[in-house]
């Protein structure tokens, strides 16, 4: 169900949540559903049910523009984009079902448990391939089936996170592809794309069952896009080999202290 709730002067700061989470989600290539929802319910009170697709709504644009503009850059790996992304689109047809079943405070703390543990997972991979470094070996390449397989699987998961929890599954899909070992830029791109299929995926089954806030939707919009077409042209100019370490470290980290809020919030 779709409705407009009262304006507050709070939605006044809205817009610039939007612009910086419509920025990081080009960048880091999430889409910004991960930092909506519990910015939703943390700050702005909207209960559990509601910011889930409420949240998928307004992921959506910077996704459709993010992706847009990361093509352009040449950043998107199609064959693993698609193979993550038509998995996820089933994954995030079951996962909107479960949002059902579970009450608010299950689905805060589910989102919470989940989130350390995929970051936790992102920086034990991140510490053995640091390891193998320094010791000058090299991972062993996978094989063309075996990336396939195993991006199904990861963007299976991403799919049941977006449909559950609104926030786009973007933790399974970056973890997906940097165990893949592709390059920094590859991986944001690429992984906006199939965040793109699992959002449209998701907000298509809340959309008969879930309550969107257009109001909540309009007011974050309106700061996302910017950030959104601003987002691939940052991406340019950062030097890879030294940003990507940085990145999946301090994304892994900010996500395990979202996590740790969710838990432990009223």
């Amino acid at each position: 169900m779709i409705f407009y709730s009262s304006f507050h002067y709070s939605y006044l700061w809205l817009p610039l949540i939007g612009l910086i989470v419509g920025l990081l989600g080009s960048v880091i290539g999430g889409g910004g559903g991960f930092f909506y929802l519990p910015v939703l319910i943390l700050l702005f009170n909207a209960p559990a049910q509601i910011a889930v697709p409420t949240s998928l709504a307004a992921t959506l644009p910077i996704c459709l523009v993010g992706s847009y503009s990361h093509h352009r850059e040449k950043n998107i790996h199609w064959p693993m984009g698609i193979a993550f992304g038509l998995s996820g689109i089933v994954g995030a047809l079951s996962g909107a079902s479960i949002t059902r079943i579970l009450s608010a405070i299950q689905l805060k703390i589910c989102f919470g448990v989940y989130s350390i543990v995929i970051a936790l997972q992102m920086l034990v991979n991140q510490w053995k391939e640091k390891k193998a470094a320094a010791k000058g070996l090299n991972l062993p390449n996978k094989s063309v089936m075996n990336k396939i397989t195993k991006g199904s699987l990861y963007g299976f998961l991403a799919g049941i996170i977006t449909g559950t929890f609104g926030t786009t599954g973007s933790a399974p899909v970056l973890a997906g592809l940097f165990s893949l070992r592709m390059p920094l830029k590859l991986v944001v791109g690429t992984s906006l794309l199939i965040v793109l299929f699992n959002t449209f995926s998701a907000l298509a089954a809340h959309f008969l069952v879930g309550k969107i806030d257009l109001t909540l939707v309009y007011f974050l919009t309106s700061g996302a896009i910017i950030g959104a077409f601003s987002g691939p042209r940052l991406l340019a100019g950062i030097k890879v080999d030294r940003a990507e370490a940085p990145v999946r470290r301090w994304y892994a980290l900010g996500m395990i202290a979202f996590g740790i809020l969710m838990i432990v919030a009223k």
